[in-house]
């Protein structure tokens, strides 16, 4: 899972060692203790995807997820984000994204060439 947060850019995934942590991983050094704080060491690997990971217990990775998501008082993300590095990526993601539209962002008809979801087309098929 991608967070893509106001002041951290993480992925979260399943730790194959221990079912009961998550692997959480960043690319920019003290983004994961931005949003988990101190406790859990994070660990360098440089020439990895993901240069920083900590492991974290899940239910301590849901809980801290869940009050971020309690606590969003902005109206736009990407104005929410103070970072001028971090906003311009996520304005990438934002602009790649907007290719999963049928009618992209601010367009009013439809895409020639268009391709829907294969599972959510309209009618199921």
């Amino acid at each position: 899972m991608w967070l893509c947060l106001s002041d951290a850019f993480l992925s979260i995934v399943n730790s194959d060692q221990d079912p009961t942590v998550l692997m959480v991983r960043a690319r920019r050094r003290g983004d994961i203790e931005a949003v988990f704080g101190p406790t859990y060491p994070v660990t360098t690997i440089p020439g990895r995807d993901y240069q920083f990971r900590a492991f974290i217990p899940r239910e301590f990775v849901g809980n801290v997820i869940a009050l971020k998501l309690l606590d969003i008082d902005y109206t736009n993300f990407k104005n929410s984000v103070k970072d001028r590095h971090l906003h311009d990526a996520y304005a990438n993601v934002w602009g790649i994204m907007a290719d999963l539209q049928e009618i992209r962002p601010y367009d009013t008809q439809p895409r020639k060439g268009f391709r829907a979801h294969p599972v959510r087309r309209a009618g199921g098929k």
